[in-house]
């Protein structure tokens, strides 16, 4: 989905020199003299140029790649800021602190985020934190799908408006079930793409909290409503001795939610029934 500064520069510099895909390490580590100013390019010569002619030549070449990351995102913006709705002036302080993080953003997948979020902020502001734009600014190639993985296998319950990462539930045993000991079931999640490394890369990137959570006693009598993308579940507990297990998400993971875009495996939707269905009235 996303990948880091540096590799989105290599990146840059590979196609601005049209060499191959499979170039050896040796011609991919030579080709970030241009990022340093080392390397042949137009009329400028490294090897007759000062350390301080060398500095300011660099030093061009990243403003002019902030500034057109810049006005990359600034397009991006545009083309999702409706004109039917009235906008904000945005918080000054938050304004500079966006453009100071996102002229680094090479990615053009990334830029395609930073736009929106900024769009968003026009319109509707509030929803994105500076803490999570420096969050975001910092999210690898790698952490970026995963979180777009367990987004995907995330649940909105009843009228709640964040995300759980649901793992099973729990039989609590209980009166009247005195050779019934505590059972727990849970979800492979491993088997969809995300294993428990996975779980601990979100913790990590602070994008999940740590702890495994429970809700409270379920009551058998009130039916939970399940939204898994545009799948719905209702789940009726068959006792009042459940609960359900899961992975909550941080703030700074809820307001990425908003604007990342994933998709839902079918075959988890599947797997999950076919677990609920032991202790739950499944529909």
């Amino acid at each position: 989905m996303v990948e880091t500064a540096t590799d989105g520069a290599v990146a840059h510099a590979t196609k601005d020199s049209n060499k191959a895909t499979d170039a050896s390490a040796r011609k991919k580590a030579l080709l970030l003299g241009r990022m340093l100013g080392l390397a042949s390019e137009d009329d400028y010569r490294a090897s007759n140029a000062s350390i301080a002619e060398r500095a300011t030549f660099r030093a061009q070449k990243l403003a002019c790649q902030y500034q057109e990351n810049l006005e990359t995102i600034y397009k991006i913006a545009i083309s999702h800021t409706p004109s039917d709705v009235t906008g904000v002036d945005l918080d000054p302080d938050w304004a500079h602190q966006f453009f100071q993080l996102a002229e680094q953003i090479h990615n053009r997948k990334m830029q395609e985020l930073w736009g929106r979020i900024l769009a968003n902020e026009i319109t509707s502001p509030g929803n994105f934190s500076l803490r999570t734009l420096s969050t975001l600014k910092q999210l690898t190639h790698k952490e970026a799908q995963i979180l777009e993985k367990a987004l995907g296998m995330s649940v909105l319950i009843n009228t709640e408006s964040r995300f759980k990462l649901i793992i099973g539930f729990r039989h609590a045993g209980g009166f009247g079930q005195l050779f019934k000991k505590a059972t727990s079931r849970n979800i492979g999640l491993s088997q969809f793409g995300l294993p428990y490394s996975n779980i601990l890369t979100l913790v990590d990137a602070g994008l999940l909290h740590r702890s495994e959570l429970e809700t409270g006693l379920l009551s058998s009598k009130t039916p939970i409503h399940f939204a898994i993308g545009d799948s719905k579940l209702k789940l009726t507990p068959k006792s009042g001795q459940l609960f359900f297990s899961y992975y909550r998400f941080t703030p700074i993971g809820d307001e990425l939610a908003q604007l990342v875009h994933f998709n839902t495996d079918k075959s988890y939707i599947k797997a999950m029934k076919a677990l609920f269905s032991h202790d739950f009235k499944v529909e």
